[in-house]
């Protein structure tokens, strides 16, 4: 047999190098060279596919037009942020932090799915898997479980008892054998993911692969990881919150802009079918600081409590802190504030937070985050039943957003009568579905319906 052959490749600016050093002599970056394969040499496969006669060629109006049946998890909120489902043949990444339920999310799906699903994990014994699958309420035969690490093995069990989905816990902890470095390595990663996405393509069986992340945030291995996969998942939120937020940064079957939301409990994650409603459920009435604002994630509108703080800058260089928003925008609307509204922020010391753990990035929050520091600024609490959706402009202008007519619905089954918008979005001041609409142009009409 051939021998394989490899070569070091640095991350940086790709150059490539017969050993490993310390530093690059092409950009002179340290620690960026890892190992990769180059030349196989024609290793004999401890897993076969079945021999075809050449790949197949069509012309694009020969290709059946058909819609590929998805299969559904049994989980609506992740049936949902995949786009219907799962699609045969493709190659799901879920990232997250430690401990933010990725596992325990795909062990549900795995039990809720049935027998012809193959668990591997790496990470954790069969009998530790029985435990954890206890205590979120396992009954029935259950899932196929099986501890593994080498790629090649885990292959060979599917063979055996060809499952319609294949959960890979986690993608970090697999193992090539034709490479020599150590598993979790970039190497290991992008050739085991290679395997995994060969089988899916070949059989047409949906794989899921559990993704670690760096401490900056980024999931852990090469960044051509999240190019050969179709989707691409993230768990987020904070484990000191009920919440967890699942978002698609890719996904080539569907929307990107859904969101799905689960509740964190004894026995394990639950989806939340009205978020709206469980976030505001224990909102303090009558403080000066607190806004809702109705943003928008993929096609589900959502009610959300804004809270803002003002105070004097007990230091020389005033603070701006946020959580749940992003604090570079934030800046902005402070700035925006003080420029064409004439109040003087820029002294003072501003904290921003989005209630029940939430991250949001739709703009329509920003007359709800303008609306929550002018009222903590003031200390003026903002009336019962007054809800925002809009965006804020540089020059001062309320911008319009989309799917307002939903925004208002949403709005008015919770029980709220006013919403202020932009004018700009068409519709005229009056009553919609029983909410009193308030469109408004600048900035400075908003702060004299609201404060006079």
């Amino acid at each position: 047999m051939a021998k394989t052959k490899k070569a070091w490749f640095c991350q940086s600016c790709g150059s490539e190098h017969a050993q490993w050093m310390g530093q690059c002599k092409s950009c002179q970056a340290w620690n960026t060279l890892v190992e990769e394969v180059i030349d196989r040499g024609n290793p004999t496969e401890t897993w076969s596919l079945k021999s075809t006669n050449g790949p197949q060629v069509l012309s694009l109006s020969e290709v059946n037009a058909e819609d590929i049946a998805r299969k559904s998890t049994g989980d609506h909120e992740l049936d949902r942020v995949l786009g219907g489902g799962l699609v045969p043949g493709s190659l799901i990444l879920l990232g997250g932090e430690p401990g933010i339920g990725k596992s325990t999310l795909l062990l549900q799906v795995a039990l809720q799915l049935g027998s012809k699903v193959l668990y591997a994990s790496g990470e954790e014994s069969q009998q530790q898997i029985r435990m954890r699958a206890e205590r979120i309420g396992f009954q029935g035969p259950g899932c196929q479980v099986v501890s593994e690490v080498s790629t090649s093995k885990i292959l060979q069990a599917a063979e055996q008892i060809q499952p319609d989905v294949v959960i890979i816990d986690s993608i970090q902890t697999s193992y090539h054998s034709q490479l020599d470095s150590a598993a979790g390595s970039i190497s290991q990663i992008r050739e085991s993911t290679a395997e995994f996405l060969r089988y899916a393509k070949a059989r047409h069986v949906p794989v899921i692969l559990v993704g670690h992340i760096t401490k900056e945030g980024q999931l852990a291995g090469p960044k051509v990881l999240e190019h050969m996969v179709d989707v691409v998942l993230q768990f987020e939120g904070d484990r000191h919150h009920l919440f967890r937020m699942l978002r698609a940064s890719k996904n080539r079957f569907g929307s990107t802009q859904e969101l799905g939301i689960y509740q964190m409990d004894g026995q394990g994650l639950k989806g939340v079918t009205n978020p709206s409603g469980l976030l505001l459920g224990k909102r303090e009435e009558g403080l000066s600081g607190s806004a809702i604002g109705i943003p928008s994630e993929g096609v589900q509108p959502l009610l959300v409590e804004v809270q803002a703080l003002v105070s004097s800058a007990v230091y020389g260089t005033p603070q701006r802190s946020c959580t749940g928003f992003d604090t570079r925008r934030l800046n902005m609307l402070l700035a925006v504030l003080e420029k064409r509204c004439g109040f003087r922020l820029g002294a003072k010391d501003v904290f921003l937070n989005v209630t029940g753990g939430l991250r949001v990035e739709d703009p329509a929050l920003d007359m709800a985050v303008c609306a929550a520091i002018l009222s903590s600024n003031s200390d003026i609490s903002i009336a019962k039943g007054v809800a925002f959706a809009a965006e804020v402009g540089l020059g001062g202008e309320i911008r319009p957003v989309h799917r307002l007519e939903q925004r208002i619905n949403e709005a008015g089954k919770l029980g709220f009568d006013t919403v202020f918008c932009a004018k700009q979005n068409g519709i005229k001041q009056g009553s919609q579905n029983g909410v009193n609409v308030v469109p408004v142009r600048r900035m400075e009409d908003l702060v004299t319906a609201l404060f006079g």
